[in-house]
């Protein structure tokens, strides 16, 4: 698949508030979605939305970064950059899933966690480092796909399974390429130059071995995306599905043994 846009370009359209959204994700791929919330620690964060849903005609579970659409949708969920809560109820959601033997699948797009005071104090670094943890231990399949921004732990966070996507148009990076620019350079003007740098684009991940590959994507017919999806996820749930724990588990550390 060749992308003509240059990794800037490629910035900006995974920031486009044009992009498919996690609500029409889940409505279109997945039948009877019941959502779950709270992470059974005292707090429910909306930044995250997850649950049970069947998948041509399979159980498992749908875990989801979600910005949101109205202006006080995407305050309330801090534009996508989940808190500990959320992190928390993907942990919380993902051991149910291996307890009932359900597949896991995560949808990210998230410039990274919060970085608010109060997600400090809640203990941020904590529960993004529990998730990498537990989810790279996980006895079930997981596949993840990054449909918008990939940022940060934020992002690992959520896809630190046996396959990982990218849609076309989406990034995957350990920062901003602002905030990138504004480190090295000390000139946040120069992010388009640091887009380029830093390889946070879809073809660029393919060809470091980062990512099992990238999806075509139209921002005009969003039918036509999730169904893209749709032939990715149910092949690799029927090739996943098959593999016992012992040798999921192998195959996913060496998987991130090569980075």
């Amino acid at each position: 698949m060749v992308n003509s846009k240059t990794p800037a370009q490629v910035v900006a359209a995974a920031r486009s508030q044009a992009k498919i959204t996690t609500p029409e994700l889940i409505e279109h791929l997945f039948d009877d979605f019941f959502e779950l919330h709270g992470d059974r620690q005292g707090a429910d964060d909306p930044a995250i939305v997850g649950g049970l849903a069947r998948f041509c005609g399979h159980p498992l579970t749908v875990v989801a970064t979600d910005k949101g659409k109205t202006p006080k949708q995407r305050v309330a969920k801090h534009f996508g950059s989940p808190e500990p809560a959320g992190y928390r109820k993907l942990l919380r959601l993902a051991k149910q899933a291996e307890k009932f033997g359900r597949p896991l699948v995560t949808f990210v797009n998230t410039a990274g966690a919060y970085p608010g005071r109060s997600a400090e104090e809640q203990g941020q670094g904590e529960a993004i480092a529990r998730c990498l943890l537990e989810l790279g231990c996980l006895k079930v399949p997981m596949i993840t796909f990054i449909f918008g921004e990939g940022g940060s732990g934020g992002a690992l966070a959520m896809a630190c399974g046996d396959r990982v996507y990218m849609l076309e148009d989406s990034m995957y990076s350990v920062l901003s390429p602002e905030g990138f620019a504004s480190i090295l350079w000390k000139d946040s003007q120069r992010a388009d130059e640091a887009a380029k740098v830093m390889q946070l684009t879809p073809s660029a991940l393919l060809e470091h071995g980062a990512i099992e590959g990238v999806i075509a994507e139209d921002e005009n017919d969003h039918l036509a995306t999730v169904e893209a999806i749709r032939i990715v996820l149910k092949r690799d749930l029927e090739l996943l599905t098959k593999k016992d724990p012992t040798a999921l588990l192998a195959e996913r550390y060496e998987r991130f043994r090569k980075f």
